[in-house]
């Protein structure tokens, strides 16, 4: 099968001086050219047509696209890579939809869009952080989870996190010990409310790893200001640190 260059300027949605570029430049030939003058294109030439849009729609200019299709000893891991880069890009497309819809339903509902929301997809907040401590798949995956909660979802999860928070500042002004019974009971619905959270260890039932999250995420308790400050001051997170820690040694 072929298409001369009209057919295929129509259905790649682009003109037939594009084409003809990228003849010049030898970006594309077209498959034979017949005794008429026309170029035909055949399902090779299609193929390659479709790599060298895609890499257009990534923002490569056509001199750094030729040196990826010269450089491409295999043409099928190029095609790999290129399915790669259109998940990424559907995945973040799929959460800013999200955190769109987000915003209408809070409006809709008379309420304020909760800002981070809004802007996931766009700078999700924590990223880097989160990959550098549990990989890029642990973020991935929490991360859709999230933003593919409703509003309603949302909030009573941000509000079972709240009581959770005001169970351990009620135990640290109760004087409670951090191994003491209470402080490893609220230690258990921690590590509950993480295993409820997908891409975590704890979520995915890694003893090993969810040991060294528990103990990592004490230690941020302490170590980052924003989570002391949730804790009404550093004493009370390391309350928090202290219990985490021992319920991870002698409890998971």
């Amino acid at each position: 099968m072929e298409w001369t260059i009209q057919e295929l300027a129509a259905r790649a949605g682009i003109t037939s001086r594009t084409l003809r570029h990228y003849d010049r430049v030898g970006l594309l030939v077209p498959s034979r050219v017949g005794a008429n003058g026309y170029r035909y294109y055949n399902p090779t030439a299609v193929a390659r047509l479709q790599r060298i849009l895609l890499m257009r729609r990534l923002g490569m200019g056509l001199p750094a696209i030729a040196e990826v299709l010269a450089d491409d000893v295999d043409a099928l891991d190029g095609l790999r890579a290129h399915i790669a880069a259109l998940e990424e890009e559907r995945a973040r497309i799929e959460r800013q939809v999200r955190s769109v819809r987000h915003t209408l339903e809070a409006l809709q509902a008379g309420v304020e869009p909760r800002m981070d929301v809004m802007l996931a997809g766009f700078n999700d907040l924590y990223k880097d952080e989160v990959i550098s401590r549990w990989g890029e798949r642990a973020f991935q995956v929490s991360n859709d989870w999230w933003h593919g909660k409703s509003l309603d979802q949302q909030r009573a999860w941000k509000q079972d996190t709240e009581d959770l928070v005001a169970a351990w500042v009620a135990a640290v002004k109760a004087g409670d010990s951090p191994t003491s019974e209470h402080a490893q009971s609220l230690a258990a619905r921690h590590v509950q409310w993480l295993s409820q959270i997908p891409g975590t260890p704890t979520a995915e039932g890694d003893r090993e790893r969810s040991i060294e999250m528990v103990n990592g995420i004490g230690d941020m308790f302490v170590d980052d200001p924003r989570f002391a400050a949730m804790y009404d001051d550093e004493a009370g997170a390391t309350f928090v640190r202290d219990a985490l820690h021992a319920y991870a040694r002698t409890r998971m």
